[in-house]
């Protein structure tokens, strides 16, 4: 779930603990070579096997199909697409499609890794409310039809500071496409830094640790030279 924007798969991660949360926002080249998302998902691995861990959880938000290039993923542009000209992401396994490719990837490397693939979809939005969400969905239902009743229309609910406040729908359309703008994840915001403060990914640091980059080249079967070529501006 996640369109476009990466804000709830990037929830989840964080507030899950997630080793690493990948999202559309962070790749500012368009398109993205699916080698690059893998070499990515590979050196977290790698990094990870470094710290004696060979257990990890990774969120990839479902936006990544979109941005990936067609070319890479066997004929995208075939793929079935529904009334709004959108890729049906249910026709994309992209799970399946990355854990073929970055197990292959592993062994390759020669490394053992088993990768298990799961699409969290309906049953996440089934899940149980927490006494949070009934609290501030009924503060949104109370409002919206009291708004109703005052007369208000063509507004989307809200509270923002403790106080209800309308949106009108002309605010939130994008007059080019005549659909709602969508709002994506700031990258340079202070949550989103804190966000991969807790993710494992090879970072400059590792880098320019002799050690560590010894290690993980070894783990790797590269030299140390190799394995910066490859993996040094992939995160």
């Amino acid at each position: 779930m996640g369109r476009k924007a990466g804000h709830l798969a990037l929830g989840i991660g964080k507030a899950s603990g997630a080793t690493l949360t990948v999202i559309p926002e962070e790749f500012r080249e368009r398109p993205v070579k699916l080698h690059r998302l893998l070499d990515l998902l590979i050196g977290t691995i790698i990094k990870r096997l470094n710290s004696g861990r060979a257990d990890g959880v990774v969120v990839l938000a479902e936006g990544l199909v979109e941005i990936l290039d067609p070319q890479d993923l066997g004929g995208l542009e075939h793929v079935e697409r529904d009334e709004h000209g959108h890729l049906r992401l249910a026709e994309v396994d992209i799970g399946g499609l990355l854990r073929r490719e970055a197990t292959k990837g592993m062994k390759a490397l020669g490394l053992s890794i088993s990768i298990v693939s799961k699409t969290i979809g309906y049953e996440l939005r089934c899940a149980d409310p927490i006494p949070y969400d009934i609290e501030y969905t009924r503060d949104l239902g109370y409002c919206a039809a009291q708004y109703l009743l005052d007369g208000g229309t063509a507004a989307m609910v809200s509270i923002q500071d403790g106080r209800f406040t309308p949106i009108p729908f002309k605010q939130m359309v994008d007059p080019a496409t005549g659909r709602a703008k969508v709002r994506m994840v700031d990258i340079g915001s202070q949550s989103y830094q804190i966000a991969r403060q807790y993710m494992i990914r090879l970072t400059d640091g590792d880098f320019n640790d002799p050690a560590v980059l010894g290690r993980c080249a070894a783990l790797a079967g590269l030299s140390p030279e190799a394995f910066r070529n490859r993996f040094a501006n992939v995160g």
